[in-house]
């Protein structure tokens, strides 16, 4: 599964204001509820799992979250994304003590173990390029975040199949 399979631009709010993280998940949740891709209980699963194991990324420059909630609550297997007009705290997943400011939040809605570890890695992997980040942080709309996630996919196809030659 790819990230652009399970992302319809509809899912995805750039410049969005939200007063905090709760208010993001929110957001981002009933764009997902309002489609059927998730359950009514989606939204406040998500809510109390990331108070409880926060999501908030330390990724340099631009800090991001991928809150998330059990797949019993997931009908069809989505993500939405919010790219903020300003950074809000998110506990920290290495130190929930701690928070930084988030950037981007990666709202993932899986409904399947190895869907919900495969999507988890495919986003870290965006999250460890800064360069892809603040493309994402400077595009003014979903057509822009949705294109720079294409082709960062398309780059990481390549260089497996560059990898895969230099193997055999």
């Amino acid at each position: 599964m790819e990230i652009t399979e399970i992302l319809d631009p509809s899912f995805v709010l750039c410049g969005l204001k939200a007063n905090d993280a709760e208010d993001v998940i929110r957001k981002l949740g009933n764009l997902l509820y309002k489609k059927g891709k998730v359950k009514k209980s989606f939204v406040e699963a998500t809510i109390a799992r990331e108070k409880e194991m926060p999501t908030g990324l330390p990724t340099g420059n631009i800090n991001a979250a991928i809150p998330h909630a059990d797949m019993e609550h997931v009908n069809k297997p989505s993500l939405a994304i919010g790219i903020l007009n300003k950074p809000i705290p998110f506990g920290i997943m290495i130190n929930p003590e701690e928070s930084i400011e988030v950037s981007i939040v990666f709202l993932l809605a899986l409904n399947t173990p190895q869907d919900q570890i495969e999507m988890l890695q495919k986003v870290a992997l965006v999250l460890q390029n800064s360069s892809i980040l603040k493309e994402l942080k400077q595009s003014k709309n979903s057509i822009q975040v949705v294109k720079v996630l294409s082709k960062w996919q398309i780059d990481q196809v390549v260089k497996e199949v560059k990898n895969n030659l230099k193997i055999n």
